[in-house]
């Protein structure tokens, strides 16, 4: 795949993201992983106007996303927490039917990273990214390892990149 000439106008694209934790016990203070997605992306640049923790329940969730994904100064959100198997992990079917496009690669380069720090593990997680509503909308399980395996090495380097071809 060609960059071509936008290479470097897109690697300047600084995005607006919102940060959504979902979890029934954390708190603003308590939140490692809503943190240091925070700290990474203001780090890189980017912007984190919007910053939520939410109970872990699918119609706080669809609810939080439907206000987001409606907001014109937002170019991205992520989410972390709700994306493993148990009976309470219910992000994946409230993001998936929102991905207008879906980005297979993401959660796929995701598992193959995640193998390196925790092995079979790895295949526990459901981690999906994609387009919603001309936004990037990326969900991503709640450890501190995983946020920082999924930010730092997936999404930092491409959403320059993926910003420039969502406002061609």
């Amino acid at each position: 795949m060609s960059y071509g000439k936008h290479c470097s106008e897109a690697k300047d694209l600084k995005a607006r993201c919102a940060v959504v934790t979902l979890s029934d016990t954390r708190t603003r203070q308590t939140d490692g992983s809503g943190k240091r997605i925070e700290q990474l992306l203001t780090e890189a640049g980017h912007a984190v106007p919007e910053y939520r923790i939410i109970p872990d329940e699918p119609e706080d969730l669809q609810g939080v996303l439907t206000e987001l994904l409606g907001l014109d100064d937002l170019d991205a959100v992520i989410t972390n927490g709700g994306t493993g198997v148990s009976k309470r992990d219910r992000t994946i079917e409230v993001v998936q039917p929102l991905l207008e496009i879906t980005i297979p690669g993401f959660g796929e380069l995701f598992r193959m990273l995640s193998w390196e720090q925790v092995k079979s593990g790895a295949l526990l997680s459901r981690a999906v990214g994609g387009v919603a509503k001309g936004k990037l909308l990326f969900a991503l399980p709640g450890s501190i390892a995983a946020v920082e395996l999924a930010v730092s090495k997936l999404i930092l380097p491409e959403i320059g990149h993926l910003l420039f071809q969502l406002r061609k």
